[in-house]
């Protein structure tokens, strides 16, 4: 009965060890597959060498807040989540950043997405993108904060009639239509009250349309 009762022990012990081997050792279990999902302009094989994972290498022992770190060095990359897909997938879905403006700089243009981070630069602004105007953009500037925060609050359908933003400050947001009418949007409060309000007012013939409170408006 001893003896019985260490065989099966010693069974045991053997299935637990191969399973640990396969799983945490053996390239059995390792990465056959690299899947990229949802990137658009930014090449599969860009991230994946970002990645820097290699072939068969254990899917159970890689870190995979470290591959994120390491993919999110593409800075045109807002997000990446890291996920394994037993037996031997390794699943990278990321979120490309889009620009939303454009920041005048040194003669050119540097194309921000809705958090200020810099994408690139362009010798002219983009037609589709505004132009933001603020006196001091930087990482943590109220004004450059603010007047992003507006574009992200626009409507499509708005948001393609505006020229420039400017931003003197955080509290002092206006837009500049394509066609030369202002609107005078204050602080980045209250959005979808003011998207509502200006969205009336300019099928009427005024050059500024102060919103800013939305709720006693003035047209000049």
């Amino acid at each position: 009965m001893k003896a019985r009762t260490a065989f099966v022990a010693l069974l045991t012990v053997g299935v637990v060890g191969t399973a640990a081997w396969l799983v945490f050792f053996s390239p059995v279990l390792g990465v056959s597959e690299v899947q990229i999902v949802g990137n658009v302009t930014i090449p599969k094989e860009r991230v994946r060498e970002a990645a820097d994972v290699a072939d068969q290498e254990p899917l159970a022992t890689l870190d995979l807040a470290e591959i994120e770190s390491r993919v999110l060095e593409i800075k045109q990359l807002e997000s990446a989540r890291i996920e394994r897909g037993w037996p031997g997938t390794l699943r990278i879905s990321v979120v490309e950043r889009r620009a939303v403006a454009a920041l005048p700089y040194g003669g050119a243009f540097a194309l921000v997405d809705r958090h200020g981070v810099v994408m690139g630069i362009e010798q002219r602004a983009p037609a589709k993108l505004p132009v933001l105007r603020v006196s001091a953009p930087r990482p943590g500037d109220p004004a450059t904060a603010a007047a992003l925060a507006v574009i992200r609050a626009l409507p499509e359908e708005l948001g393609r009639r505006v020229k420039e933003v400017r931003a003197p400050s955080a509290e002092s947001v206006s837009l500049v239509l394509g066609d030369g009418r202002e609107v005078v949007w204050g602080g980045a409060d209250r959005a979808e009250d003011k998207v509502r309000v200006v969205t009336g007012l300019l099928r009427k013939p005024y050059d500024v349309y102060d919103v800013s409170s939305p709720d006693v408006v003035a047209v000049k």
